[in-house]
């Protein structure tokens, strides 16, 4: 079985999950969203923020494969990238942390340790950039798959608090950390990843039509 993590690109773009690659919940404000939603074309948008946040700041995302299939991503940038980011009541995000935005692994590849593979692959870039830490804007009353990211696995895995809230509390995970984990927090990552869509696979492995 190989296993491969690449950079997620205009090219690649495809390859998120179906649902993902036309929501622009974090990439736009609220009222923009809304607008593109009944107006727009959200896909569109998001392939228009990938691209500008590429040319200006660089990767800000990852995307694993497992013998050339997608098998999961995560999502990842500067808050001052994520206009969504301002709409919590615990912002802002710290100066010297990215934001955690989304992430996901396909069910069927839970448990081979993408997981970590992705989430330590994002800490070494961010590294490489001066990056000290992710944080992320967590959902304390998870009940159903979307954007955010549960908050007890995040606690689960080593991220810690650090601005309480009932339902969206911020926390914080250092990269060194993250560098440095071991196999015992993979399996409880994985699972983090691994509920956050009812969806069973990606994207198509093969780019036969345009980024839509």
């Amino acid at each position: 079985m190989s296993r491969r993590l690449v950079s997620l690109t205009l090219d690649t773009l495809e390859d998120l999950p179906t649902r993902c690659r036309s929501c622009v919940f974090w990439e736009l404000d609220p009222v923009s969203q809304d607008r593109a939603i009944e107006c727009g074309d959200p896909a569109l948008e998001k392939e228009a923020w990938i691209s500008s946040t590429l040319l200006e700041w660089g990767s800000c995302g990852k995307l694993a494969y497992v013998d050339g299939v997608p098998a999961g991503y995560v999502l990842f940038a500067p808050p001052a990238y994520v206009p969504r980011s301002v709409a919590f009541p615990t912002s802002p995000v710290s100066p010297d942390a990215a934001l955690l935005m989304t992430a996901y692994i396909v069910p069927q590849f839970v448990g081979g340790g993408l997981g970590r593979m992705l989430v330590q692959g994002v800490a070494k870039d961010l590294t490489k950039r001066g990056v000290k830490a992710i944080e992320a804007f967590a959902d304390a009353r998870w009940d159903q798959p979307q954007c955010l990211v549960p908050a007890d696995y995040l606690l689960a895995v080593g991220f810690k608090t650090v601005r309480p809230h009932p339902r969206w509390p911020r926390l914080r995970l250092d990269l060194r950390t993250a560098l440095s984990w071991k196999s015992d927090v993979e399996y409880a990552l994985e699972k983090l990843l691994g509920s956050m869509s009812p969806s069973l696979a990606l994207g198509p492995a093969h780019r036969s039509s345009p980024v839509s």
